[in-house]
């Protein structure tokens, strides 16, 4: 029962939620938006969406999978390394299905088995955990400068009762 539960949240937070709303996202960006950097402080949301594919394949495929750990984690901020908006969300969409196909061939045994990530000693219960709220935090960060650049209400809960108990 647990497991399933962990499967379908993955699957939910991750694909449902977080890939459908970064879609939505750069559906209504132009290719400059997507690479637009307010300062040199500031990632612009291309190399937040490479950003997120790489911390994926890394904490998923090689700290859960089988996979080689082949990230490396400074290119995903260079903006020299631009992909098109297709290329970029295929790519992320690639992993993040297959990464649930990681997710979800899992036992209930592995989830407290020890892994190695960057560096730190986690649980792969505690990955799945990172994964998913990472993924979210970065999500935020590109409903906002969407929000904010095109100035629209993404309307992810439209239809729904929010004040229902």
């Amino acid at each position: 029962m647990l497991l399933s539960i962990i499967k379908n949240e993955y699957h939910r937070r991750i694909i449902e939620e977080g890939l459908a709303r970064i879609t939505y996202c750069l559906s209504k960006l132009s290719e400059e938006e997507i690479w637009y950097r307010n300062n040199a402080n500031c990632n612009s949301i291309g190399n937040i969406i490479m950003h997120l594919e790489g911390n994926v394949r890394q904490y998923i495929f090689a700290g859960i999978g089988v996979h080689k750990d082949i990230r490396t984690r400074d290119m995903e901020f260079d903006n020299k390394n631009r992909l098109d908006y297709k290329a970029l969300l295929e790519k992320l969409s690639n992993t993040l299905h297959d990464s649930y196909e990681i997710i979800n061939n899992l036992s209930i045994e592995n989830l407290t088995e020890n892994r190695k990530v960057q560096g730190f000693n986690e649980t792969v219960m505690s990955i799945i955990i990172h994964v998913i709220e990472h993924f979210s935090y970065h999500v935020g960060q590109i409903t906002f400068y969407t929000k904010s650049t095109k100035d629209i209400d993404t309307k992810y809960y439209d239809g729904l009762d929010l004040n229902a108990t």
